[in-house]
């Protein structure tokens, strides 16, 4: 018989023909193989592995990733904490005779519980006449300041809102340390834009930064989340959507964000607010000295440390056996001159404040001090106690 010539198959359709030939390898005709003929591999064996695993299926488009499941969660969570502070001024217009008030001033803020306290930045709230609060809703409430920690750049105030309409932040529990590298989350009103978001990563930890209450913010939370004029006072949360900080101020030669913004730490937070609640004002523990904050004295003599102008009658340095300045025939005589505190070098009241801080009433510390006409160094102990 003579053999037919067979067209040459496209390679996927050899393919499937070998998958249902049972491995059939094509036997040579009686006068041997045609040359034509396509030579097929042998069927995998029995013991081969076939890789079965299905291709990677892309995303369909407009799906969404995890990180912005995350934001997104984070954001329809923590918005209706977060509060629009606008300061009021009383503006009179003399020849009209008229007067009205008129936003001077606005920044971010956030509810800490259901009782009405907002919390925000001092520097948010400095001088106002009047302060309205705007909740997420639009709606607007007058507020009333309840009490600041300049040092710390923290300020409390209040409304009075439905508690169904306040829903307080949550804190970050103490007991999960923060690192360099995780998610920062930045919710304010910047430049008037409420309910913004921002996000980024945590950039350093314990950064040192001049407030406005005069003395050194330490511990303070450097973040790249932008942060703008109208942010501060407002949260910055991580991934879970607690409170880690409070954005503060910036880093800017333009005055807008340039990747370098810096919060208060919650754990200074959550230790003043109460406080404040509590008392109108933050406490602070001393010990019964009076001191001169511009060292006057001290930069006239070239004194390193803190020179007692006095101490307080009955009190704790006092009783230790501290002495001030006194009158001699040739004028004031030098007493005890402050120089650390429990090992820590201090030269000057933002040093003295920056070590007794986080101390309790009746915590004992160490006193360094330099004393008599020698400067001999002696270290006194004293018990710190709450300045009235």
């Amino acid at each position: 018989m003579r053999h037919r010539r067979h067209a040459r198959l496209p390679a996927v359709l050899v393919v499937a023909a070998l998958a249902a030939s049972a491995g059939c390898k094509g036997k040579p005709g009686p006068s041997g193989p045609s040359p034509n003929a396509t030579k097929v591999p042998d069927a995998p064996t029995a013991s081969a592995t076939i890789d079965t695993t299905p291709p990677p299926v892309p995303p369909s488009k407009g799906a969404l990733i995890e990180d912005e499941r995350n934001s997104i969660a984070v954001f329809r969570d923590v918005a209706p904490s977060t509060v629009f502070v606008t300061q009021q001024r009383l503006v009179v217009d003399r020849f009209w005779g008229t007067a009205v008030e008129v936003p001077a001033g606005s920044g971010s803020g956030f509810v800490w519980d259901a009782d009405g306290h907002v919390v925000t930045n001092y520097h948010v709230v400095a001088g106002a006449q009047s302060l309205v609060v705007r909740l997420q809703g639009e709606k607007t409430f007058p507020a009333k300041l309840v009490g600041v920690e300049p040092r710390k750049d923290i300020a409390v105030i209040k409304i009075d809102a439905p508690k169904d309409m306040l829903k307080p932040i949550q804190v970050a529990p103490l007991r999960e340390p923060l690192e360099v590298g995780q998610k920062a989350i930045a919710i304010g009103n910047p430049f008037g834009l409420d309910h913004t978001l921002t996000t980024g990563i945590i950039s350093a930890l314990g950064r040192q930064v001049q407030g406005v209450g005069e003395v050194t913010i330490r511990d303070m939370i450097q973040t790249d989340a932008a942060i703008n004029p109208g942010n501060s006072g407002g949260p910055l949360l991580d991934s879970s959507g607690h409170l880690i900080g409070m954005n503060t101020m910036i880093f800017s030669k333009s005055g807008s964000s340039a990747g370098i913004g810096f919060a208060v730490p919650s754990t200074t937070i959550a230790r003043i607010v109460p406080q404040i609640i509590r008392t109108g004002k933050a406490e602070q523990v001393g010990l019964g000295i009076q001191l001169d904050q511009s060292r006057r004295l001290e930069r006239r003599n070239g004194i390193r440390g803190l020179i007692i102008m006095s101490v307080v009658p009955g009190g704790p340095a006092e009783k230790a056996g501290l002495h001030g300045l006194s009158e001699g025939d040739r004028g004031l005589v030098l007493g005890d001159v402050i120089v650390g505190i429990d090992g820590t070098p201090v030269a000057d009241y933002d040093g003295l404040y920056q070590v007794l801080d986080g101390k309790k009433p009746g915590d004992k510390v160490k006193v360094d001090v330099l004393r008599g006409p020698n400067g001999e160094k002696a270290t006194i102990e004293v018990a710190v106690e709450l300045l009235g």
